[in-house]
């Protein structure tokens, strides 16, 4: 009898050790990936570090000329490398381009999630994705064809410039604001919004008095992935900005940002040369601007979560 309960108790072990090993390789595999993840991560923010802090210790270019001067000459008799054009362009681009699509963002959110709960979604929704799936640079044409032509008959002059790169922009980010700040919506506990009912508030109010502020931190987190979004945009804004490299005083002025000076440049210089090199920190510039993005989504959820 006690043979038999030992055989019996030792039968299972094969299919724990089964479970046990095939746990142990995918704890070692997913390590791997890990791993891997985090040496690429370095091994880019190295290079781009390295290629881009060359400028200021091997090829002597001030950093205060760098990021104050507005002088952007690389191939004259006295170089200049001023790179303050460039920011300039970015962040004003950036920043309208989230003062307009976030209002729009925030209403088709609510229309999807509050309003028209249900057609309202299966509207939006496929728009929505769509414009998420459409290539910059239809959208770069789609601006030089129809936005270019139609600033130029309300206002004058050549139709590019920061105004027709920050309404580009701001239909390219549409999509990414809106689904952020829908699902945002959608999580929020069905009691908030009908223990305001029960109060006697109306729809109005309480989307008003109760959601919005509730999940201010998430929204805000949607805008800030689309502000970091249309930061790195290169191609379509390159199409309708002018790429002039000077400090623009009107949003009907021709501009330019820094992925659009790096598109149009990059492979146009030899690479070892202060002009690559003023290039490269541009790029380590884009890639701080990115880290920054993360940091304030991270607060932001955290905030969310508190």
């Amino acid at each position: 009898m006690s043979v038999a309960n030992t055989d019996h108790a030792h039968k299972p072990r094969p299919k724990r050790e089964k479970h046990y090993y095939e746990d142990w390789i995918g704890k070692i595999y997913t390590s791997i990936c890990v791993v891997f993840l985090i040496v690429v991560i370095i091994s880019i923010v190295f290079f781009v570090a390295s290629k881009g802090l060359t400028t200021f210790m091997k090829d002597g270019v001030s950093p205060l000329e760098f990021f104050t001067s507005g002088t952007w000459n690389p191939t004259g008799d006295e170089p200049a490398y001023g790179a303050l054009p460039f920011i300039v362009g970015s962040f004003t681009v950036t920043i309208l381009a989230a003062l307009i699509a976030s209002p729009l963002a925030l209403c088709a959110a609510l229309f999807m999630t509050e309003i028209v709960p249900g057609k309202g979604k299966r509207i939006l929704q496929p728009a929505i994705e769509l414009l998420s799936g459409i290539p910059s640079v239809v959208y770069g044409f789609v601006g030089l064809t129809v936005i270019v032509p139609l600033i130029r008959s309300i206002f004058g002059g050549t139709g590019v410039g920061i105004l027709a790169g920050c309404l580009v922009l701001s239909v390219m980010i549409l999509p990414t604001i809106t689904s952020i700040m829908a699902d945002a919506i959608t999580s929020l506990p069905g009691g908030l919004r009908e223990s305001s009912y029960a109060l006697g508030a109306t729809r109005w109010q309480t989307i008003t008095g109760v959601v919005i502020p509730t999940v201010l931190p998430a929204l805000l987190t949607g805008v800030v992935l689309g502000m970091a979004r249309a930061f790195g945009e290169a191609l379509a804004v390159q199409m309708v900005i002018g790429n002039a490299p000077h400090v623009p005083n009107s949003l009907l002025e021709s501009a330019s940002t820094l992925t659009s000076v790096i598109t149009l440049s990059m492979g146009n210089t030899a690479s070892g040369s202060v002009h690559n090199n003023a290039l490269w920190s541009m790029a380590l510039v884009l890639l701080l601007m990115t880290f920054i993005f993360v940091l304030l989504v991270r607060l932001l959820e955290r905030r969310n979560r508190v």
